[in-house]
């Protein structure tokens, strides 16, 4: 019976220890994480061939989850992104996937994460860089 425990014990201990490096993300570096992915996937798609006409005009993205005005530059950016619809240019894969992608972080940051994240900065000019 001794050893059963032994063999059970290591068992258990086998996977903890192959998954050490991960740690379960916080609803706070899941915005972050997801905030700067976006800002690079935005980025490459104004320079891109495909969608490179189409979101020349676009502003840059800059999102600072700190920053209390990011929410309304998310909106804005969002509702831009709708009206490329009359241009023919959202429906892009890419294009349909970078709104969709902010929706979600604008949905993690008002509902889910309403009570983790502090926006400790009111200023709507450091987004427009």
């Amino acid at each position: 019976m001794g050893i059963f425990k032994h063999l059970l014990l290591v068992s258990s201990l086998v996977p903890l220890v192959l998954s050490y490096p991960y740690f379960p993300p916080t609803c706070y570096s899941k915005v972050l994480s997801m905030a700067r992915e976006v800002e690079l996937w935005a980025a490459d798609l104004k320079l891109g061939y495909e969608t490179g006409y189409c979101m020349a005009h676009m502003p840059d993205l800059y999102l600072d989850i700190h920053n209390s005005c990011v929410m309304y530059k998310m909106r804005t950016y969002i509702s831009l992104l709708d009206g490329l619809r009359q241009r023919r240019c959202a429906y892009t894969s890419e294009v349909r996937k970078l709104s969709n992608t902010l929706r979600q972080i604008f949905i993690f940051m008002s509902e889910k994460c309403h009570g983790e994240l502090v926006f400790t900065v009111h200023d709507c000019a450091a987004l427009e860089r």
